[in-house]
């Protein structure tokens, strides 16, 4: 009888936690409505056509990044986890995109690194793909235009299991 309230709590928070995940939202749901499940979004960006894209974003210490964009009437037209592998040749627009759309579609990176053999930053995310943990790397020139993008192995994990 005294694990009936434990049991109860735990219950609780799996369903609190459902309720604040962002995939959950489904199209036409209100923003109002959106943010009273979700709570404030990590970013939001102002998306052509009077529209808004609110953006919750697990990284840098997670893997996933949640873009929910709104129409101009305030609701939910599209909900998409953005750092998936199968879309990055899709999605990232290479010598188009400059740094702000960069920013309002993955948000803000898990680092920010220059090397020797690119002039400008190399901003990276962390990612799952199959439950192998992968890194997503973007190249923005000093202009602030996406020259190139690669994926890799998290190696700073795999050195952290051995």
């Amino acid at each position: 009888m005294t694990r009936l309230p434990l049991l109860c709590a735990a219950v609780l928070l799996v369903l609190a936690g459902c309720a604040s995940e962002p995939t959950r939202i489904v199209p036409g749901t209100s923003a109002a409505e959106t943010l009273q499940r979700l709570g404030e979004p990590t970013g939001r960006y102002p998306l052509n056509g009077g529209g808004e894209r609110l953006q919750y974003s697990r990284t840098p210490a997670g893997f996933e990044v949640t873009d929910i964009d709104l129409d101009a009437a305030g609701k939910v037209v599209s909900v998409t986890q953005v750092l998936d592998e199968r879309r990055f040749d899709h999605d990232i627009q290479v010598d188009k995109w400059r740094q702000n759309d960069v920013m309002a579609f993955y948000g803000r990176p898990y680092e920010i690194r220059r090397v020797t053999s690119f002039d400008g930053n190399v901003w990276t995310w962390r990612y799952k793909a199959v439950n192998e943990r992968r890194l997503l790397h973007i190249y923005i020139d000093p202009a602030g235009v996406v020259r190139r993008y690669h994926t890799g192995d998290d190696l700073d994990f795999d050195r952290l299991r051995r």
